[in-house]
């Protein structure tokens, strides 16, 4: 086993000293930056999940039945992967890092050039995506190094009001009450019965 030190110097981190233990024990094949960045990249994974969340605006899911939330889900995971091979081919035509391609940016163009290409031939068509993953490309985002995430509460109130009071829901022999107004429909899991006392 490896154990590597790494000081935080950098205001507004809570974190002062991060410790990786690795496997990767070849200092000379496995240097100490590279198994920090390595370390540093594991964040786009958070990063990604929160674009699938609020980019996409998945952080609401509007179905009830447990079959149509994993389509909903579904769709909007290939949507997110479509959105992802217009960044990588907007940068690999491009010389751009992909990861470093807004997602917003991206979903905006794809969304402002898709309704050009609709009855345009396919020359025609090959041109406005490729003018399309020309503005893509333009998205490029520097790395920002040693930004500063304030702990304060970003996200932004939803535009339904809250739900203030008891639920009146029909009980039926399928489905549980719950305070907070939501459904649980147990015949989706396969139960016939289902009694809280």
């Amino acid at each position: 086993m490896r154990e590597i030190h790494y000081y935080i110097c950098i205001p507004g981190f809570r974190t002062k000293e991060i410790i990786v233990v690795t496997t990767l024990i070849d200092a000379v094949k496995y240097p100490v930056s590279a198994i920090l960045d390595l370390y540093d990249s594991r964040w786009e994974a958070e990063i990604n999940l929160r674009h699938i969340k609020t980019t996409l605006g998945m952080d609401i899911l509007s179905c009830q039945t447990p079959e149509m939330v994993r389509k909903e889900i579904y769709t909007y995971l290939l949507a997110y992967n479509l959105l992802r091979s217009v960044m990588y081919e907007a940068g690999t035509t491009f010389d751009r890092n992909p990861v470093r391609l807004s997602l917003q940016a991206t979903r905006q163009h794809l969304d402002n050039f898709s309704s050009q290409w609709d009855s345009k031939t396919n020359k025609k068509a090959r041109k406005i995506y490729r003018t399309m993953l020309e503005k893509v490309a333009d998205s490029y985002e520097e790395k920002r190094v040693g930004r500063v995430e304030p702990r304060v509460r970003k996200r932004r109130p939803k535009a339904y009001p809250r739900f203030a009071r008891a639920s009146e829901c029909s009980t039926g022999k399928n489905e549980i009450c719950l305070t907070s107004g939501f459904r649980l429909k147990l015949a989706a899991f396969g139960y016939e019965r289902f009694s809280l006392t």
